[in-house]
């Protein structure tokens, strides 16, 4: 594969410091609010990249569920690879890969779990099947076939044949609590730009440093 030539320009707009909101959380939405109008595939969909507990990072895609000033979050097996890791390393690094619009915003923060009654509302809102996918995955366990899985699935919605299935205790959201963020605009010519919000520990919420990065 000839991939040395794969290459195109980047012309949808640039990013300036007088567009950029004060706050990074603002800015977010006012992205993710272009992304859900622009109808690109998957907008909530962000890479979560952990360490473990020897170092070694790894990565992967979920879906971001809710984002405020407390932060962002997402929901997953505690006893999955990515909740073992951050049990070793709460800092994470999240990253929305909004290419379609020539964009991407990268975010470091600390991981923490929801509250218990938050994840149950959210897994309260989840289809019925989804709630019981819930029970049925070992999350990041090895299992020895497809069949298997499919047979625990099918033995779990007997069980929940009747009323609400309920929330599992192994189950629940994260928040990533940021403390940096960067957006990302594709320029002409590979001369993209780049913004960079960081919090020093004695500012407000409101204190952010704003910085432009060389690309």
């Amino acid at each position: 594969m000839d991939l040395d030539m794969i290459r195109r320009e980047y012309l949808q707009g640039g990013l300036r410091r007088n567009d950029l909101h004060e706050n990074p959380m603002s800015q977010f939405e006012h992205w993710m609010s272009q992304a859900l109008e622009a109808k690109i595939p998957d907008p909530t969909a962000m890479t979560l990249a952990t360490v473990s507990a020897d170092g070694e990072p790894t990565q992967r895609i979920v879906l971001l569920k809710h984002a405020d000033s407390k932060g962002f979050v997402f929901y997953t097996n505690y006893a999955s690879r990515k909740a073992t890791d951050i049990a070793h390393n709460a800092k994470v690094s999240l990253h929305f890969p909004w290419h379609f619009m020539e964009r991407q915003v990268k975010i470091n923060g600390i991981a923490s779990k929801v509250s218990p009654a938050e994840s149950l509302a959210y897994f309260m809102s989840r289809p019925h099947e989804s709630q019981v996918a819930a029970w049925a995955s070992e999350q990041s366990h090895s299992i020895s076939s497809r069949q298997m899985l499919e047979t625990q699935f099918a033995r779990m919605k007997e069980k929940f044949l009747q009323g609400k299935v309920p929330l599992p205790d192994f189950w629940g959201g994260f928040r990533i609590t940021p403390y940096r963020y960067e957006y990302w605009q594709g320029g002409a010519m590979r001369l993209h730009d780049r913004f960079e919000y960081t919090q020093p520990q004695e500012a407000t919420d409101d204190g952010w440093v704003i910085r432009r990065l060389a690309p």
